[in-house]
């Protein structure tokens, strides 16, 4: 009788080591490299988030076994959603091979290789990727974070003095400190309520750990190492309405004993070109549920239909959750009961959320249902439990409640906005 065998990475690594011990292991300077370029340097260099750099062989050499544990355990490259569920554009995720390849490498003993096998050195750009923006927003001060603190949530109100309003076709963050800043998430308030919000805490900013604390009127999307600048598709734009502020949620990690400060900055480009559709979002999300203490695996599901009967097509997808999270599956049901999979988190982390962009744009015709199922941990062996012991938890915005919700960004297809620049 057969009996089928799943061949993981790492088993891969022991048959290999076992059948074929004349097998020519990986080296640094002809294959790990160029993964670790591919993959890894954008955020593993000296001024960046991440804690040590791999750009050269004593790099990775001195990391090895961190590389091995983090890579085995697709911890890193930090990327979430799972394959096959959801077609992405810029995935962050090692593939199989090369998986396997960095596992034969530190299981050799991390050879070096002929350094004359070497690629040119990545060169990473110090000043605005997409050009001059036609704006720049900044927080309006300096904020310093203390030493050794982490996870500091923060929102800052940036007032815009524009006349009219501004269609934006391109942002580009400039975080004023990469080694403080884990992630940036941006909003438009058009109520003033981040003000409020704002002079009841004192200091710059104020705290916002779960979101804005108000109802945005929209976005100018956000940052995390590694994510490319945000450019709509031809002919979309993101309203900026006259007057309206934005608001920058600013997630912090200070892994140095000092205290280090940041003062982030946005490059905002308008719209050069006609703008027809106006980029939006929609919610699949539940404000109802409790979670009982101690349960370790409670779903909640909420759905999303229609837009005003109209055709859709979706170009990114948010999920959100707090620190209960454990996964979130989201889901289109088309009218004729094909079922298409939007994406899958089967690992959810907080600190590790995003916003992903569709590798071609989702049709979302009139009358598809949007379902998404959340699953929560509520018990005591959850790690990241806020609550000891662990309580009843419900909707709400602060660090020990929860969310349930993911946005999906869309146009209308028969929109027709016909905006145009104004002739020079």
């Amino acid at each position: 009788m057969w009996t089928r065998l799943l061949l993981t990475p790492a088993l891969a690594v022991l048959l290999l080591s076992a059948t074929a011990p004349a097998l020519e292991p990986p080296t640094f300077s002809d294959e790990v490299v160029r993964i670790l370029q591919n993959r890894c340097q954008t955020c593993h260099r000296p001024g960046e988030h991440a804690p040590f750099s791999l750009l050269t062989y004593r790099d990775a050499y001195d990391k090895k076994d961190d590389l091995r544990d983090a890579v085995h355990a697709r911890v890193m490259p930090p990327w979430k959603p799972v394959p096959g569920f959801g077609d992405f554009l810029e995935p962050r995720r090692l593939s199989d091979a090369e998986l396997a390849t960095l596992l034969r490498w530190v299981e050799a003993g991390a050879p070096e290789g002929d350094p004359a096998k070497l690629p040119p050195p990545l060169v990473f750009s110090e000043g605005w990727k997409l050009g001059p923006p036609d704006h720049v927003i900044e927080m309006a001060e300096p904020y310093t974070v203390a030493g050794r603190a982490s996870d500091v949530y923060r929102c800052f109100v940036i007032p815009t003095s524009f006349p009219e309003d501004r269609w934006v076709t391109k942002v580009e963050w400039a975080p004023g400190d990469r080694k403080l800043v884990h992630h940036i998430l941006s909003y438009i308030d058009t109520t003033s309520a981040a003000e409020a919000l704002d002079r009841r805490d004192p200091g710059p900013g104020y705290a916002c750990f779960g979101g804005p604390g108000f109802n945005p009127a929209g976005g100018l999307s956000g940052w995390a190492p590694g994510i490319q600048p945000r450019v709509t598709p031809d002919g979309v734009g993101m309203l900026l309405p006259k007057g309206a502020r934005v608001v920058v949620q600013m997630h912090y990690n200070n892994n140095e004993p000092e205290s280090r400060t940041d003062r982030t900055r946005a490059g905002l480009h308008f719209a050069k070109g006609p703008i027809d559709k106006r980029q939006r979002s929609i919610a699949a999300l539940n404000r109802t549920f409790t979670i009982p203490a101690g349960e370790r695996r409670y779903e909640v599901r909420a759905s999303w239909t229609d837009y005003l009967g109209r055709d859709l097509h979706a170009n990114t997808i948010t999920p959100h959750m707090h620190l209960l999270g454990r996964e979130m599956k989201v889901t289109a049901t088309y009218p004729d009961g094909t079922v298409r999979s939007l994406v899958y988190v089967d690992d959810w982390d907080f600190n590790w959320q995003g916003m992903y962009t569709f590798a071609r744009p989702v049709p979302l015709p009139s009358g598809t249902r949007i379902d998404m199922v959340a699953v929560f941990d509520n018990s005591a062996a959850n790690l990241r439990q806020p609550s000891r012991p662990p309580r009843p938890v419900g909707w709400g915005e602060g660090t020990t409640d929860e969310m349930a919700i993911v946005f999906l960004g869309v146009t209308v297809d028969a929109e027709r906005i016909g905006w145009r620049p104004a002739a020079k």
